[in-house]
């Protein structure tokens, strides 16, 4: 038998996947969109953290990849439906779009010969909602069209038969430079100054690698 000890060791990544979500749940509470940016923030962390623990400590494993991808189907999911719920019209028809692109990606990703190296990871997503709503605070504007746009944008990018390697996500695949990605997150919510600066960076490089990687696919296949 594994000791008790050992075998908290060899499923720290997969604890961290689960507890990376659990506090979520404080978003369906009637005052829970207040924690939204916060819980957004923990999960995005934690879901960074559990990859990273993973490889630093040669934790991984298949049962590790499909419990990552569980937890970020809960998660994003989770997170979409509030959206919806708290912004309400237009914001209602794309966010359900989302869940279903969400939904395929990590149904495909669990399938026994997962498609791999295509489409935006479906924290990609999170990120700018996250940017938005942090944005809505610092300049008081209604955020429902900028909203849907996300949506619709990442429900098409999860989804595309093409890699989009120019993310800021994509390019960070040092510890420190994860570790960077979530502080520059962390300073575009404490510092809104920055927020705008910082945004800016991520959708922009997002719609750089959607363009690039749409065109080379066209012009492979013309």
């Amino acid at each position: 038998m594994i000791p008790f000890s050992r075998s908290i060791y060899r499923n720290t990544p997969n604890i961290v996947s689960i507890l990376g979500v659990l506090p979520l749940a404080a978003l369906l509470f009637d005052d829970g969109f207040s924690y939204f940016v916060a819980l957004v923030l923990f999960n995005n962390v934690m879901d960074d953290l559990d990859g990273i623990l993973a490889r630093e400590l040669s934790l991984s494993s298949e049962f590790g990849a499909r419990l990552d991808n569980v937890c970020d189907a809960v998660a994003h999911i989770l997170i979409v439906m509030v959206v919806v719920a708290h912004y309400g019209g237009v914001v209602v028809a794309f966010g359900a779009l989302a869940v279903i692109a969400i939904f395929v990606r990590v149904v495909d990703r669990l399938g026994p010969d997962p498609a791999s190296g295509t489409g935006t990871p479906t924290n990609e997503l999170m990120r700018h909602l996250l940017l938005i709503v942090i944005l809505q605070d610092v300049f008081e504007v209604d955020v429902a069209v900028f909203l849907a746009g996300a949506l619709v944008l990442n429900s098409a990018s999860m989804l595309v038969p093409f890699s989009m390697p120019h993310l800021v996500r994509a390019r960070t695949r040092s510890v420190a430079a994860i570790v960077g990605v979530n502080i520059a997150l962390a300073v575009a919510w404490g510092a809104p100054t920055a927020a705008p600066f910082i945004a800016a960076v991520f959708f922009g490089t997002y719609l750089y690698s959607f363009v690039v990687g749409g065109v080379r696919r066209t012009r492979e296949h013309a």
